[in-house]
C-alpha cells in the first residue's frame, strides 16, 4: 500500500477563530481518516485527532496554518478538512463568503 504525505495551508475565516466548537468538528472529521494529521503553527506541531491540542492553537481569525497528513487517505483527509476552514466552520456571518480561493494554496 504506497502511502503519501502531503500538505494544505489555510487560513483561519471565522470570526472567533478555532475555539471549542470548531476544534471539535475538526477533530470529529479528522479521526475519520487513517492517516496521521498534524496542523503547524510558527514551526510548532499540533495533534490534528486531539482536541485539547487544538485548542492550544491559540488560531485567530486571520491566521495561517499549515495542514499535514501522511497515510494512505492523506489527500482526501486535507480536502476534507481544509473544506472547513474554507467554510469558516459554518459561523461566518450571513451573507459573507468564507470561501476565498486565492487564500488557500
Amino acid at each position: 500500500m504506497v502511502e503519501y504525505c502531503t500538505e494544505r495551508v489555510v487560513r483561519v475565516r471565522n470570526p472567533q477563530g478555532l475555539h471549542a466548537r470548531p476544534a471539535d468538528m475538526f477533530v470529529r472529521l479528522a479521526v475519520q481518516f487513517e492517516s496521521h494529521i498534524e496542523i503547524l503553527k510558527n514551526g510548532e506541531r499540533f495533534d490534528g485527532k486531539s482536541i485539547l491540542s487544538l485548542l492550544t492553537l491559540a488560531a485567530a481569525q486571520g491566521t495561517e496554518l499549515t495542514l499535514r497528513a501522511h497515510g494512505p487517505d492523506a489527500d482526501q483527509a486535507l480536502a476534507a478538512l481544509a473544506d472547513l476552514f474554507g467554510r469558516g466552520f459554518d459561523e461566518m456571518p450571513c451573507g459573507e463568503s468564507a470561501q476565498n480561493p486565492a487564500a488557500e494554496r
